[in-house]
This record gives structure tokens, sequence and C-alpha cells, in this order.
């Protein structure tokens, strides 16, 4: 089995933002208790003539480009969304074809917010088997398109983004170290986008009630996501033999300032150490830690062999963590 790394990361964001005094204009809310109760001011959103496969593109060639690796190097294109372009064909093929990756595999992956750190769980053993030398793994998402702009619960939350990784072999010792994936489908329901699949396909009286929009049950979510960010960072760093003071950077999905508060308590580390940008971009489900991971990498927040922990949860339920030696410096062969 190979070691297998990050060696390129990307992300992008479309240009239209929406602040909390915007979104005062539109449902009742203000500023100061969005900023309060979620430390978001602001967030991106697509114009309606963007779908997510355009933001994945983009994110996806930055990476690429950061790596230094040709679309036809790819062997495979992992996206992981919960808003794809279409039903099928998957948005992963619709994005190797635009991006140039002809020899490339390709498919989707639905985890909610923790699907990038899915998608690369997934991607990484097709390297470290060595039956793929090169996968480029997107997390992107266009939540605005599903939100009930009427429930202030949900609609001042999201944001939409993709953000990218090109995963490869390195040097022994470095890349990804351990991984912790879970899921608890008796939580499903707690967060949902309940009608347009085979259980409520779309009809008048699913749009007339909204259940296509994104439903959430704020207060379980919040109680479930406070207990399983700190419990499965803690568990992530013992399947790699390490401890939270070797933690140099955490990168928490972005979902809730208070959500990440206690994880950084449980944890026990300086907050110094956690990256943060809930305040300019708000929830961005899949795409949330990998855009955090790439704007870390253009700050110079990351060294050659510093500790990486990526964790988040999402819909499903679901969460995951994995830990990271960094290197940007891949095999060949």
């Amino acid at each position: 089995m190979w070691s297998v790394g990050i060696v390129g990361t990307g992300s992008y964001v479309p240009e239209n933002i929406l602040t909390n005094v915007d979104l005062e204009k539109i449902v009742d809310t203000n500023d100061e208790w969005i900023i309060t109760r979620t430390g978001i001011k602001e967030r991106h959103i697509a114009p309606k003539d963007m779908p997510v496969s355009e933001l994945c593109y983009q994110a996806g060639l930055r990476a690429l480009e950061d790596a230094q690796v040709a679309p036809e190097e790819i062997d495979l294109v992992l996206v992981a969304t919960i808003t794809p372009d279409y039903a099928f064909p998957a948005t992963a093929c619709l994005v190797a074809d635009r991006l140039g990756a002809k020899n490339a595999a390709a498919f989707d992956l639905e985890a909610g917010c923790t699907g990038f750190i899915y998608g690369v769980a997934t991607a990484s053993q097709f390297v470290a088997t060595g039956m793929y030398k090169k996968v480029l793994v997107i997390g992107g998402e266009t939540l605005s398109k599903i939100l009930n702009w009427e429930d202030r619960s949900t609609c001042i939350l999201f944001g939409d983004g993709a953000g990218a990784a090109v995963l490869q072999r390195v040097e022994e010792g470095f890349g990804l170290l351990s991984f912790e994936l879970g899921s608890d489908g008796s939580g499903g329901k707690l967060l949902s986008q309940p009608a347009g699949g085979s259980k409520l396909p779309a009809s008048l009286e699913t749009i007339e009630k909204n259940l296509h929009t994104v439903q959430m049950e704020g207060k379980e979510v919040y109680k479930f996501a406070v207990r399983i960010m700190g419990e499965v960072s803690v568990n992530v760093l013992e399947k790699a033999g390490l401890t939270k003071d070797d933690i140099d950077l955490l990168v928490p999905h972005q979902a809730n300032m208070r959500i990440v508060d206690a994880a950084v308590k449980r944890l026990g580390i300086s907050p110094d150490k956690v990256v943060i940008n809930l305040d300019k971009y708000g929830n961005m489900s899949a795409a949330s830690i990998p855009v955090a991971l790439d704007e870390a990498v253009k700050a110079g927040r990351l060294a050659e062999g510093d500790i990486v922990v990526m964790v988040g949860f999402g819909t499903g339920l679901t969460w995951g963590a994995c830990v990271l030696k960094w290197t940007k410096v891949g095999i060949q062969g």
C-alpha cells in the first residue's frame, strides 16, 4: 500500500455576495442575530444559470494547476455533492469532460457536508493500491438553489462554492495517516430534501409544500454536531498514533461557529491552529472543508511535515475525519 497525499488544491466561489443586511430585506432576521448564533456575516450565491458543475470545473482547474498535473494525467474524477446538475448523468462526468480529463473514470458521491472527507478516503484507496496514480476530488455545492428563502432557520446558513484536491502517491510516512468515517441513518430525517427522489417524486403537492427545499431540525443537528466533531477528531488522532499536541492545523466543517468552538474546546488546542472562513462563506456543505484547506495553503499556513486534521459532519447522518502529514511533493510511477 503506497502512501497517498494531497499535492494540489484549488477553490472557487461565485462573485455575488449576499450579506446579512441583504437578508434582512428578504426574511425576518437581522445581522446581529445571525452573527451571534452562527458567526456568519455573508455568503456567496451562484447565479440562477450557473450549475454546480461550473463551480467544480473552476475549482478543479485551479487544483490541477497548483499540482502541475495535466488533465489527461488524471485517472479518476470524484465529485462530492448533494446539489448535482442532474439526477443523472453524474456531475463528475460533466466536469471530467470539461476539464479534458479524457482518460479518467468519474462518479459522484453523496455524504452531505462530510462529502469531501468521504471522497478523499475513497480516492486514496485507488492510489494506495496502485490501481490509479492521480485522482481529482472535488466538493461542490449550489445550496442556494434548494433553499426555502422564507425559512429563516435555514436560508441564513448556506452558501455556494467548490473546493478541489489532487491526490497522488507521496513519500512513505507523509500524506494521509488515518481515517474515521461513520453514519447513523436513524437521524436521516433531521437534515433532508424530502422530495424529488423515488419516494416523493415531483408533483404539484410536493412543490406547494416546499418539499424540494432543505428541511432541518436545527436543535437536534446542533446537539449531534457538538458531540461528534470532537469525538471523531480524538478517534482519528488515536488511529494515527498521535495526540492533540501534534496538531498543527485543524480544518473543520464550517457549519456554525458555536459547533467549531465546542470541537476546539474538546480537543484543547489553540484557536490559532484552527481554519475559520465561516464568516465569509457560510455553510457550503461538501465544499466547506476543501475551500478552507485551499485558503490555508494559499495563506502559507502549512509547512512540510505539518499535521493537519480535517473533520466534518453532515446529512445522513454522516461524519468523518482524516489526519494528514503535509507534503505537496508527489512521487511519479
